[in-house]
Order: C-alpha cells, then sequence, then structure tokens
C-alpha cells in the first residue's frame, strides 16, 4: 500500500473510533458518580482528540503516541465489558473496531508512514524491528506504565479518594516520563536512504547516527549462513539484511547506559520490518543489491 492509503486507512480506523466505543464505556461508568464519568469522558474525548490530529500529521512522536492509545482504548472496551452493564451489541461494536485500530497501528506500514514524515523529500526511512527482549514482557509493561496510573489517578480523585489518587498521581508521572520515552525510541529507529548513501539511526545501537556513502558500499543483502558480521538487531526478529562495505567505518557503539565502545566495521546486521521493502527501494537507487556467494571470513570485520 502506499503512503496515501495507510494515512486514509489510518484516519478512517481512528476518527469514528469515540463514537463506536463510547457507548460501551459509558455502559460500563454507568454506576459510577455523576464526576467520575464527566472525568471519563473529557479524558476519552480529548485523548482522542489528539491522537487524530497524530494521523492528520505522521510524525514518530505520532506513531509513538497511536500505538499507545489503541491497545488502551481495547483494554478499556474489555474492562467495561466485565461490569456487565453495556450491551451485547455495544461491546461487540466497540470491541471490533478498537481490535481493527489496534491492528491498523501495528502494521509495519503504519510506521512507515508516520517516520516518513518529517523526512526530507529526497531521503526515505525504514523503521526497524523492536529488540527481541523487549517483544515479551519489558514492552508490554511500559505500556502498562504509560496508559494505566495517569488515568486512574485522575478517576480515584473524581472520586474523591484522595489519598489514594494522590499517591497513584505522584507516581503516575515519573512512570508515563520514563516509560514514554522508552517506548519512544522505539520509534526513532530506522534505516535511511539519503543521495549520499545510506545512514543507521538505531540510538539503542549507535550513540550517533552513521553515513555509509555510496563509494564505500558494496552490497546490501541477506544475511549469508556464514556472516561474522557486527551485529546490530538487538536481537529482533524477522529477515536480517547484512550491509557490506568496502572499508571500516568508525562507529559509537551503545554498549550500556554509560559506557561506550568506539569501533569500525566493514560489515553489519539490521532488522528492518520490511526487509523486501528496503531492498526494492535499494535498487531504485541503484545500490549493489543481492545475496553474495558464501565465503570464509575475510578479517574485515
Amino acid at each position: 500500500m502506499s503512503d496515501r492509503v495507510v494515512a486514509w486507512l489510518l484516519r478512517g480506523v481512528w476518527a469514528p473510533l469515540a463514537f463506536t466505543v463510547w457507548p460501551a464505556l459509558a455502559g460500563g461508568l454507568g454506576h459510577q458518580a455523576g464526576a467520575v464519568r464527566t472525568t471519563a469522558a473529557v479524558g476519552g474525548w480529548a485523548a482522542w482528540a489528539v491522537v487524530l490530529v497524530a494521523t492528520l500529521v505522521p510524525a514518530p512522536v505520532g506513531l509513538t503516541a497511536l500505538r499507545c492509545a489503541a491497545p488502551a482504548v481495547l483494554a478499556a472496551v474489555v474492562a467495561a465489558a466485565a461490569t456487565g452493564h453495556p450491551s451485547a451489541v455495544a461491546t461487540g461494536l466497540a470491541a471490533g473496531w478498537a481490535a481493527v485500530a489496534t491492528v491498523v497501528v501495528s502494521l509495519p506500514a503504519t510506521g512507515l508512514l508516520c517516520v516518513n514524515g518529517p523526512a526530507y523529500p529526497n531521503e526515505r526511512r525504514f523503521p526497524l524491528a523492536p529488540p527481541g527482549a523487549l517483544i515479551v514482557g519489558p514492552l508490554e509493561l511500559a505500556w502498562v506504565l504509560v496508559v494505566g496510573p495517569l488515568p486512574a489517578a485522575a478517576l480515584l480523585l473524581a472520586g474523591g479518594h484522595w489519598v489514594l489518587g494522590g499517591l497513584v498521581a505522584v507516581a503516575a508521572v515519573p512512570c508515563a516520563v520514563v516509560c514514554g520515552r522508552a517506548l519512544h525510541q522505539l520509534s526513532r529507529r530506522w534505516f535511511v536512504f539519503v543521495p549520499a548513501g545510506v545512514v543507521l539511526h538505531d540510538p539503542m545501537s549507535l550513540r550517533e547516527p552513521v553515513l555509509y556513502v555510496r563509494a564505500v558500499i558494496e552490497q546490501l543483502g541477506p544475511e549469508r549462513p556464514d556472516s561474522d558480521s557486527l551485529d546490530l538487531t538487538q536481537g529482533a526478529p524477522g529477515i536480517r539484511l547484512e550491509l557490506r562495505l568496502t572499508e571500516k567505518v568508525p562507529m559509537v557503539l551503545r554498549r550500556g547506559r554509560r559506557k561506550e565502545d568506539h569501533g569500525a566495521s566493514a560489515r553489519l546486521l539490521f532488522t528492518p520490518t520490511r526487509p523486501g521493502l528496503v531492498l526494492a527501494h535499494a535498487a531504485e537507487r541503484r545500490l549493489p543489491v543481492g545475496a553474495p556467494a558464501a565465503s570464509g571470513g575475510d578479517g574485515d570485520r
């Protein structure tokens, strides 16, 4: 799908979302005090409006917002359904639409659209797959700490639970800031084609983006079976691509929060979310593309 089609699909799914889920959410809140219902309504509609703007102006921060908000809506619908107050029709419509929205914002094509929103006309960014160690457990926990405590604090305070609501609010702000920043890092990882060559922009692997100019690019293709290239994939699942260079290029690797490793490599591995599209775009830019013949290590790492 083209970026234009993805953009309108995203807007077409998100724009009606509030209207499709609100009957179920209102039913779930029906037994709550008026102040709680009002707080939930104002907060929910405000969040919907903010994310709607993100669909109109694609950007990496909008991608983070979308991928936090859509699953949160689905979780809210499930919580409302658990109260037994919404009707079966309202619950089914809300859950179905929220599930579709969650799938759409999670598509690699949506990531591709958003990361290229602020890109220059002569460059093309391709998102990198999330690190494998984060996919099950840490990622979900960070999401819960971003989307859960602040609404919970607001509803508790609206319900008159001043002490508990205040404690949750105090803890919610730093949780949202720290975990939100961590989640946003995943939206700022990409492999970029620029007129001068390619750039690897990965704050989780590199202290600074690295430019690999056309003159030193030997080949870009799937990882060789006998590859001993520098692994910058972060254990991400998917097809790993290998960038082979004619000479070593210096880079500063991120080994830990305060530890750096200054080194150089002539071969490196990375995992884009759309590897086939990366290779196709490389071919369009007349970069050498293909799977090199297997050979023994040549010591250029």
